[in-house]
């Protein structure tokens, strides 16, 4: 009887970690059949992404491309139908630009010219402060002293350094100032056409982020919602192959 005890008991000895260990093993070989069906929906799923999904729109370059030059940014995001739109504004812009610059200088140029024949004006390296002198008075005597007045000494003019005007009437110094004004607001009418050049490359680059972001929706929803899903078939305890699902919503 004590010897049938002790066999009992060696068998319950060996038999204890057997059975303790079953669990760890079965859990050890779901874990891997988890681990191959969760590496084939990976490769399923790298597969359809290398075969079907387009290239995407980086909105960074949409919005470098239309700062730089206006309808390129959407050109590049494939919204060229409404940059073009900019594009031209930018043109036109340019050539406003360009317009206003001519005509600034011609009128400038045509003054000074007005002012050597009617006054006597050296225009020889002469800043624009001078001539707004030269409209101001009638002649640089006038000029030096009220400048002496002021106790501006520095501000006096010389005669031997080729400072020297005398209009031959007031109409005429008038007609200077005049012209004078004309060119320095068309100059300053530059800055507004600036201005307008800077806001349209701005609203440009919005533009074209926008229209990257509207590409790159429009590829994921013609794309579709792929969901992907795996199975073991025959179960933990029998497994025979693992069974991978994929679905689209249209």
């Amino acid at each position: 009887m004590s010897r049938l005890w002790w066999v009992c008991a060696v068998l319950l000895c060996i038999c204890t970690p057997l059975v303790a260990q079953q669990p760890q093993t079965l859990t050890r070989y779901e874990a891997g059949l988890d681990l191959m069906a969760s590496s084939s929906t990976h490769s399923v799923s790298s597969s359809l992404s290398g075969e079907t999904a387009p290239a995407k729109k980086s909105v960074g370059l949409a919005v470098i491309y239309s700062l730089l030059l206006p309808g390129m940014g959407e050109l590049y995001a494939e919204g060229f139908s409404s940059g073009k739109y900019f594009l031209i504004a930018e043109g036109v812009l340019w050539l406003g630009y360009a317009a206003v610059e001519i005509h600034a200088n011609d009128l400038r140029d045509g003054s000074r010219a007005f002012a050597a024949a009617h006054a006597g004006v050296d225009a020889t390296a002469k800043n624009g402060d001078y001539y707004v002198n030269v409209g101001n008075f009638m002649s640089m005597d006038d000029y030096n002293e009220k400048q002496l007045r002021d106790r501006e000494p520095e501000k006096v003019y010389d005669r031997l350094a080729g400072y020297d005007w005398r209009w031959e009437s007031d109409a005429s110094r008038l007609t200077f100032r005049e012209q004078r004004i004309s060119s320095e607001n068309m100059y300053n009418n530059r800055k507004f056409i600036g201005a307008a050049i800077l806001v349209n490359h701005i609203v440009s680059a919005i533009n074209a982020a926008r229209s990257a972001i509207s590409y790159n929706n429009a590829q994921d929803d013609a794309l579709g919602a792929l969901q992907l899903s795996s199975r073991i078939l025959g179960g933990v305890e029998q497994p025979h192959g693992v069974m991978v699902t994929i679905a689209r919503r249209f």
